[in-house]
């Protein structure tokens, strides 16, 4: 699938440092999780935020490196891959060039009025996918 990878840049500041002085866990997940949503929320659409909801399956995260105040994280999300209900996402957190974390999240498509799983329509496939 050719996809369409969405960024966006922050710096580290020290609120979110553990008492190793790197970032803690928590804030890996929350990062994995506004890169998914702000991605969604520039290419979908009223009407398909009207019919549709994702939640998530599961998560899976590989911590690589370690980031700490001050350093300046670029974080890139896409959608991987797209079958029945489910799409996979990957989310990329790097410091420079250089990989600290790499997550893979499980997302599942419900109808918002029934809150039941619905096969993934062709017009979301397409707007994951570059032309």
């Amino acid at each position: 699938m050719n996809k369409k990878i969405f960024s966006f840049r922050i710096t580290i500041t020290e609120d979110i440092l553990d008492i190793l002085d790197h970032v803690n866990n928590v804030h890996y997940l929350q990062w994995v999780q506004n890169a998914a949503q702000k991605h969604w929320n520039i290419l979908s659409t009223p009407d398909l935020n009207c019919k549709y909801v994702w939640i998530v399956l599961r998560h899976e995260i590989d911590y690589l490196r370690a980031a700490k105040l001050d350093d300046k994280i670029t974080i890139s999300t896409w959608v991987e891959d797209i079958y029945g209900v489910k799409s996979e996402r990957i989310v990329e957190i790097k410091k420079e060039s250089k990989l600290i974390a790499r997550a893979k999240t499980t997302w599942c498509l419900l109808d918002k009025k029934s809150m039941k799983p619905v096969r993934i329509p062709s017009e979301i496939i397409k707007i994951f996918k570059t032309v």
